[in-house]
């Protein structure tokens, strides 16, 4: 028997001293527990909490809806988990980089991306900087899990108004444009001088849009003095304004 396979010796107390194989050993366990302690921990902070994701949901809310082919800024994010970047139908504003991007997007996907969409994608549009904190990402991606599986309910986002249903004196019934100046004429009879730069003309194909050849005139904020016609389609811009002075 080698020396350093010899059972335990005692020491003057009478109590057991392992011996250096059996210290290796013990230290190895201890070394595999402490590193399956962490591994837990990270996992458990990973899976992330989905009704705190619920609330971190709220930041994104602005841009993004969870409803099925409702498309705002960007595209909805209903049934995300899986789904290849790039690839909803109904949403034609991806940059070509993220379509072409191979992405997937699943738990690890997501998270780089909502920690640094640029970083992730470069040249991608979209005008986030990030999201640093690693648990909130967590919890967002845990939240956009269980709203996928129908398992959290998911926050409907603001509705537009209806634009249909807008009052006399917010619809549009003759605009002329004269030097610098456009005069908009409104369903109530009064007429509203804009300065060119301050009014700005949209379209709304929506359900919710205005009805063809009847624009809806819509505040700015500011100071009063900014608006914008909402139209119904783009072709009715121009054959909508008359030149006079």
């Amino acid at each position: 028997m080698r020396a350093d396979e010899a059972v335990p010796w005692h020491g003057t107390n009478g109590r057991a001293i392992l011996n250096r194989n059996e210290t290796k050993m013990t230290v190895r366990y201890a070394a595999a527990a402490l590193a399956l302690a962490f591994a837990a921990a990270a996992a458990a902070q990973n899976l992330g909490d989905a009704a705190r994701g619920t609330r971190a949901f709220q930041a994104c809310a602005a841009c993004h809806s969870l409803e099925p082919g409702r498309n705002m800024t960007g595209p909805s994010l209903a049934g995300v988990l899986g789904r290849k970047a790039g690839s909803l139908e109904s949403f034609g504003r991806y940059s070509e980089v993220l379509r072409k991007s191979g992405i997937v997007w699943n738990e690890r996907a997501l998270d780089a991306w909502i920690a640094n969409p640029e970083k992730a994608v470069p040249g991608n549009f979209m005008s986030f900087a990030g999201l640093p904190d690693a648990r909130a990402r967590a919890d967002l991606v845990a939240f956009l899990r269980a709203a996928s599986e129908g398992k959290a309910p998911a926050p409907r986002s603001a509705a537009l108004p209806d634009l249909k249903k807008a009052p006399a004196e917010a619809t549009v019934t003759a605009m002329r444009h004269c030097g610098d100046s456009y005069f908009v004429t409104t369903g109530s009879g009064a007429t509203l001088p804009f300065w060119e730069f301050n009014l700005r003309f949209k379209t709304d194909s929506s359900p919710s849009g205005p009805a063809p050849g009847k624009p809806v005139l819509v505040g700015q904020g500011m100071q009063g003095d900014r608006a914008q016609v909402v139209f119904s389609a783009p072709e009715e811009i121009s054959s909508f304004i008359r030149k006079g002075c």
